[in-house]
């Protein structure tokens, strides 16, 4: 064999792997992100439903299961509708620049064809187990993830708030499954959800800012080179979430455990914001992160585990609860 040939082997570049379906299908479903909208949708659901209730165990369980089914369904519709947008500026981004559309890994009409089958899918199961109500809220959801929040992602810091009605939305699924209607508590659980995703990404944001700006994203911490504003923002958001979380206590939907753990958690949320605040680090902003991520399930874990009876009227699928008020 010639020294040119051998040379030539050395110096090719290896074949990428092909890439592997299931793999592929659950960055483009964003499994992970999605995890949290299903524990959420179920909590509302659970909350909703008084411990107390003469509800069949079995028919609560299986509206539960068709819920969470259609609500995945749903997510992963907004999810692939938002990659088929971002694609070109996610492949610029270090963070994203190995999502499946920006390395070529699946051709763009079967995403599209797939995010649509998948919002059909979702607003047809919902609608047949849990009602018309859940079944608009999740459709609506699809709706204002791909054609509000992302389009406005490159245009104005605001995208936030937009994206955090889109995290506030699954509770509200979930508990309109379990009842049919909406009531104090349901805003109670979505404001909780609309808030903490404030500090939550504020800080994502900040350790990320470089990245953003790459990919043409505009948010707080571009605009806010010395960080002040956006600790600002963290540390009120984070001090709001103790009385928000309270207000489950008062309509009754969980009982003082909750309570006294929603300030403990509150608190401490609260001042990982202000030491952020004191020193504007990305070791600090990582720090606020992952204590919100720390916060929310032992938060959604609590109200579960305390939760309280809501309301007489509460029903799960034209089932009424009778609860005994003697």
């Amino acid at each position: 064999m010639s020294s040119s040939y051998t040379s030539s082997i050395e110096h090719a570049k290896p074949i990428a792997p092909t890439p592997r379906i299931i793999p592929t299908l659950s960055a483009l479903a964003k499994i992970r992100l999605n995890a949290l909208v299903l524990v959420t949708t179920g909590v509302g659901f659970l909350v909703a439903v008084p411990a107390s209730s003469q509800v069949s165990p079995s028919n609560k369980w299986m509206v539960l299961l068709w819920t969470l089914v259609g609500t995945a369904a749903s997510a992963a519709s907004a999810s692939m509708f938002n990659q088929l947008i971002e694609s070109r500026r996610d492949g610029l981004m270090q963070r994203t620049e190995m999502r499946p559309l920006p390395r070529q890994h699946i051709g763009k009409p079967l995403v599209f064809a797939m995010a649509i089958v998948l919002g059909y899918v979702g607003w047809a199961v919902l609608l047949w187990s849990s009602g018309w109500i859940p079944a608009a809220l999740a459709t609506s959801n699809i709706i204002l993830y791909a054609l509000v929040y992302t389009p406005m992602k490159p245009l104005t810091s605001m995208n936030t708030l937009v994206g955090a009605v889109c995290g506030a939305m699954p509770p509200l699924v979930g508990w309109t499954a379990a009842t049919g209607s909406f009531d104090p508590g349901a805003w109670v659980l979505a404001g909780i959800l609309f808030v903490w995703q404030l500090p939550h990404f504020m800080a994502l944001a900040w350790m990320y800012r470089d990245d953003y700006a790459r990919g043409g994203f505009v948010m707080l911490p571009q605009l806010d080179p010395t960080g002040r504003i956006t600790a600002q923002t963290m540390v009120l958001t984070a001090l709001t979430l103790v009385p928000l979380a309270l207000m489950a206590t008062m309509y009754g939907i969980a009982g003082w455990w909750f309570a006294g753990a929603s300030i403990a958690l509150g608190v401490w949320m609260s001042l990982e914001s202000w030491k952020f605040l004191r020193e504007r680090t990305d070791a600090r902003a990582r720090r606020v992160f992952f204590t919100s991520i720390i916060y929310l399930p032992l938060l959604l874990l609590v109200l579960v585990l305390d939760r309280g009876p809501v309301s007489p009227s509460v029903a799960v699928r034209g089932a009424p609860v009778q609860l005994d008020v003697r």
